[in-house]
């Protein structure tokens, strides 16, 4: 129900490329880091969004999504799940047009704020590895 394959391919190939992915940092370990230059060698701009607002990729960091000074298509949430619906809520504020939950990242609730405000949503999903699958 929260995954939709449509709504994957039109996420990752028709929505845009400007990607803001919360919770990116310029910490190695962190799977965000991974996923991030995954969707930069598809082509994606990867816009990292952390407190500390740090550089990660060659690309400014901003503290929050409404830092952002230019508009995002989609935001790849990597933070727990009892902190998610609350970037989903932002999301929908910026002008986003779709919100995409990590692995393991599960907030029904949010799944439909998100949809009901009109931006398309994947949920516990990894776009690096449905990216690969698209070819």
């Amino acid at each position: 129900m929260y995954v939709n394959p449509a709504t994957i391919r039109k996420i990752l190939t028709e929505l845009g490329d400007t990607w803001a992915v919360v919770g990116l940092s310029t910490n190695r370990d962190r799977a965000a880091y991974g996923v991030a230059q995954v969707l930069q060698r598809y082509g994606k701009r990867v816009v990292p969004v952390h407190p500390k607002a740090e550089p990660v990729h060659g690309e400014q960091g901003y503290a929050s999504l409404s830092d952002i000074p230019f508009s995002v298509d989609v935001v790849d949430v990597f933070v727990n799940s009892d902190l998610a619906g609350p970037v989903a809520d932002e999301a929908a504020r910026i002008g986003a047009r779709a919100v995409w939950f990590q692995l393991g990242v599960i907030d029904e609730e949010a799944y439909h704020r998100t949809r009901e405000a009109g931006l398309d949503m994947v949920m516990d999903r990894c776009p690096a590895i449905e990216i690969a699958r698209l070819g």
